[in-house]
């Protein structure tokens, strides 16, 4: 199967890039967000108003079997596993790239612009044809 050179340099580009990601050794699904949360204590800062809260805390979530997982990480686990959350993502962008690459090289195909044969095109006597007639049943 022939690929247009366009493509090829693009499928190309993404799997340079897929190296380059699989060289970091490390992917990780899910987010990492900053919250700040009120405590139980009534005469803390963070009931006040304005609030003061406290944090900033971080914490990881993900979806497991359509629930959602979370931890609460350090500021140096953040720092640590932000980049590998950014692995992820750019993982997900490049194989949605590559699976366009792959129905546009499908859809540009010439042999979808060819006729289908028939019987008579390969030299095959066919009986019993129905031709164009409706047919119907009962």
């Amino acid at each position: 199967m022939r690929v247009a050179p366009g493509h090829q340099a693009q499928a190309r580009k993404i799997a340079a890039e897929l190296a380059a990601i699989a060289g970091t050794g490390m992917v990780l699904p899910g987010s990492i967000t900053e919250r700040s949360t009120r405590c139980g204590h009534r005469n803390c800062g963070c009931h006040a108003d304005p609030p003061r809260l406290h944090g900033p805390y971080w914490q990881w979530t993900r979806k497991v079997a359509a629930k959602t997982i979370g931890r609460w990480l350090s500021a140096d686990q953040h720092q640590d596993y932000q980049p590998w959350i950014d692995n992820d993502r750019r993982l997900r962008e490049l194989l949605s790239q590559l699976e366009a690459l792959g129905t546009a090289a499908l859809e540009a195909d010439p042999r979808w612009q060819r006729k289908p044969r028939t019987a008579t095109d390969t030299g095959q006597i066919t009986h019993n044809t129905v031709g164009a007639a409706c047919l119907t049943c009962g």
